[in-house]
């Protein structure tokens, strides 16, 4: 059975070409290796600067340490579209929901209909478990435009992030 790393087997799963974008088309998750650490610390420290520097709380060396620290290699996955890297998701298990989390996707793939069609396939998993899903994201970040589109609602926040939560089914019950 081919499953998303973190909600089940850890084999590669080959996304259809259904997504509308032809950048967001056959893309595939792939388990996290070792070696894909220092990559992922440097995209989350590119996709994240902006961010980061007009709430100021951008370091260069701490943006990249936190990934390196909190990194769940169990629960990673790779994005790669034509072999190449273009960006990470983590699905972990935590207080008794999923929590999504370093969902970076590299610039050039950014605005293009893959940060939907992994979060589809992400969702669509969590739903068939039953399961809630939380995340963070930035105060003032556009990824929470992507979030509030697939079912996340405000669950708490302070003058740096916003929690979000989406319960089992959300995105469907929206578009109903």
């Amino acid at each position: 059975m081919l499953g998303v790393t973190g909600m089940g087997a850890q084999s590669d799963l080959v996304v259809p070409a259904r997504a509308t974008s032809a950048q967001a088309t056959g893309w595939v998750l792939r388990s996290v290796v070792e070696a894909d650490t220092e990559v992922i610390a440097e995209l989350r420290a590119t996709v994240m600067r902006a961010d980061l520097e007009r709430l100021g709380r951008y370091d260069e060396h701490r943006v990249r340490q936190r990934l390196r620290d909190s990194l769940s290699m169990q629960h990673t996955s790779i994005i790669m579209i034509d072999r190449e890297l273009a960006g990470c998701v983590t699905v972990r298990p935590s207080e008794g929901r999923q929590w999504l989390e370093h969902f970076y996707l590299a610039p050039h793939c950014q605005g293009r209909g893959l940060g939907s069609a992994v979060l589809r396939t992400v969702l669509g998993r969590t739903d068939a478990q039953g399961m809630t899903v939380g995340l963070n994201v930035l105060q003032g970040s556009a990824a929470r435009r992507l979030y509030e589109r697939h079912g996340f609602v405000v669950e708490a926040q302070d003058p740096i992030d916003v929690f979000m939560v989406r319960p089992p089914g959300a995105s469907a019950a929206a578009k109903a």
